[in-house]
């Protein structure tokens, strides 16, 4: 990727990262492979399932549509009542599966109480997967095949890659070792590959002393989902730390990293437009490499 270290801001003596350039870069990228499949009259597309009124998912669904079509992708999507059953959920991911012009499927997390969304996951077909979460795609990663990649996790890597974050060699440590982000992030950034390649180490709030390792990491990503978990006593001086996790109190998303810590970091991400849009990129770049793939 293109290398933004020359417009990056400040917040106190930190480098801030944000994510939103890293976005437009995938993006772009994404858009320009968009055009080519479309040269060969191939539509790639991005099919969504939303179960149930939630107003925050709905939105989430408008905003992953309306980059469809800016992006030059199909986005049929299938909109269940929240009475729908778990066999119902089943049946539209089904369908979803068997078109052979979708290219990539999610189903909006979250779902009904009375559904559940881990078996349904399960069923759709791996190689449309664009969350990167079916578990035939987390054993892809874990053996270093091809596949759709864990969204965060991917932006993640795209993020300290495109800020020029040199991440071989280096200690990363991980505060979380959720099946979403920490884990799949630790087998990513282990690999042997030019933006990968560190000395991982997994740490997680049941171990009391979770600090003792944080505060030696050159990079520290905080995944825990606490907000404001991580404060300056936590951080090596002049690392850098990446705020992954988060909670929303019904009001505001609340980031597991205290913003004081830029006061001692040597660059991070900011509380908003961090690891967030990168994620959603990350979406569409597995859609479209599903795409290409299917059409090769």
């Amino acid at each position: 990727m293109t290398s933004a270290s020359t417009e990056i801001t400040t917040l106190g003596p930190a480098r801030l990262l944000p994510g939103a350039p890293v976005a437009e870069a995938v993006l772009a990228e994404t858009s320009a492979a968009a055009a080519r499949l479309a040269g060969r009259g191939i539509i790639p597309s991005l099919a969504t399932i939303l179960v149930g009124d939630d107003d925050a998912s709905a939105r989430y669904i408008g905003i992953k549509q309306r980059q469809a079509a800016a992006l030059g992708f199909a986005s049929p999507h299938e909109h269940l009542p929240a009475t729908a059953t778990q066999a119902d959920l089943h049946r539209a991911i089904a369908r979803f599966n068997a078109d052979p012009a979708v290219h990539g499927l999610l189903v909006q997390y979250p779902v009904p109480a009375h559904l559940d969304y881990d078996a349904a996951l399960q069923t759709i077909d791996p190689d449309k997967d664009v969350d990167g979460m079916h578990p035939l795609n987390m054993g892809r990663l874990a053996v270093g095949v091809p596949g759709p990649l864990p969204c965060t996790p991917a932006g993640i890597e795209a993020l300290l890659a495109y800020h020029d974050i040199p991440v071989a060699g280096r200690e990363v440590v991980i505060l979380g070792r959720g099946a979403t982000l920490g884990r799949p992030l630790a087998m990513l950034l282990s690999q042997k590959r030019p933006t990968a390649n560190a000395a991982v180490t997994v740490v997680h709030t049941g171990v009391p002393d979770w600090p003792r390792y944080t505060r030696r990491a050159d990079i520290l990503v905080a995944a825990a989902g606490v907000p404001g978990i991580v404060r300056p006593e936590h951080v090596k001086p002049g690392s850098v730390v990446i705020g992954a996790g988060v909670r929303y109190d019904g009001r505001r998303l609340l980031p597991d990293v205290d913003e004081a810590c830029a006061e001692v970091a040597g660059a991070i991400t900011p509380r908003v437009g961090g690891v967030g849009p990168t994620t959603v990129a990350m979406l569409f770049r597995n859609a479209v490499r599903a795409a290409e793939r299917a059409n090769q």
